[in-house]
């Protein structure tokens, strides 16, 4: 238990962040964390210690980050095919949560929302190494390792994030 305690404590921080930089939503990202933390507890027994402790933890986070994204996209797709059925009844408005972050003046919380738009457009694959990289501060070598890839690959796909990320937001802002 108290190996458990010390996982947790060792990379709480960190996992929660790479839950955020998911789900954009601290609620979201701390019950995704909480999620991660029960599966290492549920799972450390069979840890083979092939790789990293904290390379297993990661891939956990990302993974379960990757989950509920998938889930909270079929929910989105569920419902609208809820409302073409429902034409004509009461319109229902699901307002979108604020940031958490009062600090950040207005310039900051747009630039956040056209990177996250373009994130959101990238592959999934290309979308897990550039956050890794370049929000989380991991190593080329680190990101191999969580997702189970060879470095050539990590550094293909960081390539190709930067080349559609690019693309992206200069297509955004050449139409606002």
């Amino acid at each position: 238990m108290s190996e458990f305690r010390e996982i947790v404590e060792t990379y709480q921080v960190k996992v929660r962040n790479i839950c955020f930089r998911y789900v954009n939503n601290v609620d979201d990202a701390d019950d995704i964390a909480q999620e991660v933390f029960i599966q290492v507890f549920e799972s450390i027994s069979h840890f083979r210690e092939e790789a990293q402790i904290s390379t297993w933890v990661y891939r956990i986070a990302v993974n379960k980050s990757l989950d509920f994204i998938r889930r909270k996209n079929r929910k989105k797709r569920f419902a609208q095919l809820t409302s073409i059925f429902k034409a004509g009844e009461e319109e229902q408005i699901i307002e979108i949560p604020s940031y958490n972050t009062p600090d950040k003046d207005l310039d900051d919380k747009e630039r956040k929302e056209v990177l996250d738009m373009a994130l959101s457009k990238i592959p999934e694959n290309q979308k897990t190494a550039i956050v890794l990289s370049k929000y989380e501060g991991f190593s080329n070598n680190e990101i191999a390792k969580i997702m189970n890839l060879s470095l050539s690959a990590v550094e293909a796909l960081i390539h190709r994030a930067k080349k559609n990320l690019h693309k992206e937001l200069y297509n955004y802002f050449e139409k606002n």
